[in-house]
């Protein structure tokens, strides 16, 4: 599915209050693509996102609450990050198992596409992030059963794996992506790979790919779906 115009399937959106999450709406919103917001506080989510976006209470914890939001979705989009490390907004409990719940309530519920936001160095076990709760680790696991479940024909994912993530409006930067986790450091914009898990909705090639994304320069662009191309596979 090439053309934006064509997709009209519903989206849910995981993780929407955070500050990822809400780009990711908000592009999906600037598409015309329908949106529903899976959040654990109703109140912000109508306070971020306003009375006209359909919001389904629940938590991650919740494989019944994840079966009610994903119910009559097309595709998933997932911002998930944990707050703090123990409890129930710990890495183990939101971006591992609260990913995988998510990933298979999707599949059952017959979602054909699953966008996951991850991070860079996800593989690299000796990393500082991972000295903390071992938060790359928790999410290398979570992108492995994205994979695992999501690969399978007619589904398909797209992981995205930002550097150091920050604020700004989408669009205004050349960006540098690879497979593999080999790009060393750098920064994304929030809204960017909000972009770049949107458009993979209807681009072909962003199907069952894995990459990382950074910064490159400061430059215009008409869209991110070139960088797709720049993929192997």
């Amino acid at each position: 599915m090439e053309n934006k115009k064509e997709y009209i399937g519903k989206v849910l959106v995981a993780g929407a209050t955070g500050k990822t999450g809400q780009w990711v709406v908000k592009r999906l919103l600037q598409y015309g693509v329908p949106v529903r917001v899976f959040a654990r506080d109703k109140a912000k989510a109508i306070r971020l996102f306003g009375e006209g976006v359909e919001i389904v209470e629940g938590k991650v914890q919740s494989a019944s609450d994840i079966g009610l939001a994903v119910r009559g979705c097309d595709a998933v989009i997932s911002a998930l990050g944990s707050s703090s490390y123990s409890g129930e907004s710990s890495p183990d409990e939101v971006e591992r198992d609260g990913v995988k719940r998510l990933v298979d309530e999707a599949a059952k519920a017959g979602v054909k596409h699953f966008g996951l936001v991850s991070s860079l160095f996800v593989t690299q076990w000796y990393h500082p992030l991972n000295l903390f709760a071992g938060v790359l680790h928790k999410k290398w696991e979570a992108e492995e059963h994205v994979r695992a479940v999501f690969s399978q024909s007619p589904l398909s994912y797209t992981i995205v794996r930002p550097g150091g993530l920050k604020d700004g409006e989408p669009l205004k930067h050349k960006l540098q992506v690879d497979t593999g986790d080999r790009l060393w450091n750098g920064w994304t914009n929030r809204s960017d790979v909000a972009e770049l898990l949107v458009v993979a909705l209807w681009t072909e090639k962003a199907k069952n790919k894995t990459f990382g994304v950074i910064n490159e320069s400061e430059e215009e662009q008409s869209g991110l779906e070139q960088y797709y191309d720049l993929l192997p596979g």
